[in-house]
């Protein structure tokens, strides 16, 4: 059985490559082909393009959409010529909502893993799930409902990042190797995994950092830096304030009081660590414009999501200033036994372990009715 799949950005590369490992530790037969980040380019797949080709933010340029383009030309090229069996899509609806419609009409069967979030925004796509998507695997509890009620075949299997945030090191040694004080309370610091998040974002948070430190000179500060990430002044800057990490992400959590995060699957991450946190993004004042008028949620961060509350205070944009951001993470910290709770009721939310199995085992046995299909 071979398969194409696709993935784009660094959480659905992650998914899609423990889906990957996890299908081929069930049956070795199956075989992967297609566009994937650094983690699906670390499994056995064979990778045509890397992920990162086709990344766009913003208004792309001229060489970019020429790049995207050639790129889909050559998957369209794989798919008439019947290289492979079933194509499998995860996460990046730009493009791989486009991958499903030329798919479908050539009569590959779909299956879409980690839905677009068009219970927020693009409503419009929900039609083109249910034209050219066969099974759509979701990973928010909500979204199963959600999509049944517009007639999509859709599972909730639980949220991959259950099996994902594992902490690996001991507290002890974790202090030890760090040289970090375990009689002092550690505030971490999440400014984003892309360079855009990074610059908009890590300057505040060295400001609210000092402004902290003046409250309570005792606290230490970490800020993590995510992988892809490149090295610049603003990442020398930081070292001068406090400690930058790297890969370390889930111990740093496990082991902060509070945490600072940019917006994104962070913050669920941390709410499974039952970390407290808050949530902050700012936009180039263009695109959080248009984001209030096309995005129809009451908050961003998924845990506030999946439990329909602000368990993480979100302070956003403009709002976002040192004296805001300090006074959210001061109050975090006095609501910490009500926090946790809620924490709990989110993980309990996710789902069991081995959500990823079970997935494969559901992806294995769809494989073989296509395959026994006359």
């Amino acid at each position: 059985m071979r398969i194409l799949i696709i993935t784009g950005e660094l959480s659905g590369d992650l998914y899609g490559a423990l889906l990957v490992k996890r299908i081929r530790e069930l049956n070795p037969s199956f075989h992967f082909i297609g566009i994937g980040g650094p983690r699906l380019r670390g499994t056995e797949a064979e990778i045509l393009f890397s992920a990162e080709a086709l990344s766009l933010v913003g208004i792309p340029k001229p060489a970019e959409l020429k790049k995207y383009y050639f790129i889909y030309r050559k998957i369209e090229e794989l798919l008439k010529k019947r290289k492979v069996d079933l194509v499998l899509l995860v996460d990046f609806p730009g493009f791989n909502l486009r991958v499903a419609k030329l798919a479908k009409s050539l009569g590959y069967p779909v299956i879409y893993y980690v839905a677009p979030q068009v219970w927020a925004w693009h409503k419009n796509r929900i039609k083109l799930l249910k034209k050219y998507v066969d099974h759509l695997f979701v990973i928010l509890p909500f979204e199963e409902e959600f999509f049944k009620n517009y007639g999509i075949s859709v599972k909730f299997f639980g949220h991959p990042l259950v099996d994902v945030v594992k902490v690996k090191m001991p507290q002890a040694l974790f202090y030890e190797v760090y040289g970090l004080d375990p009689e002092r309370p550690i505030v971490s610091f999440f400014p984003g995994s892309r360079e855009g998040e990074v610059t908009r974002h890590l300057p505040l948070f060295l400001k609210v950092y000092q402004e902290l430190k003046k409250r309570n000179p005792k606290i230490q500060g970490i800020v993590c830096k995510a992988i892809g990430l490149k090295e610049s002044p603003l990442w020398e800057k930081a070292r001068e304030f406090m400690l930058v990490l790297e890969n370390t992400q889930y111990e740093v959590l496990s082991n902060s009081k509070v945490a600072l995060l940019a917006s994104g699957t962070i913050t669920l991450e941390a709410a499974i660590l039952e970390t407290l946190g808050v949530v902050t993004y700012t936009l180039p004042s263009w695109m959080y414009f248009l984001a209030k008028r096309l995005v129809k949620v009451p908050c961003i961060s998924l845990p506030n999501l999946i439990l329909g509350k602000e368990v993480y205070p979100e302070i956003l944009q403009d709002k976002s200033s040192p004296y805001e951001l300090t006074k959210a993470i001061e109050k975090v910290m006095e609501r910490e036994d009500e926090i946790k709770k809620d924490l709990r009721n989110l993980r309990k939310a996710l789902g069991n372990p081995g959500v990823t199995w079970r997935i494969a085992e559901e992806i294995i046995r769809l494989s073989q009715m296509y395959k026994n299909k006359p």
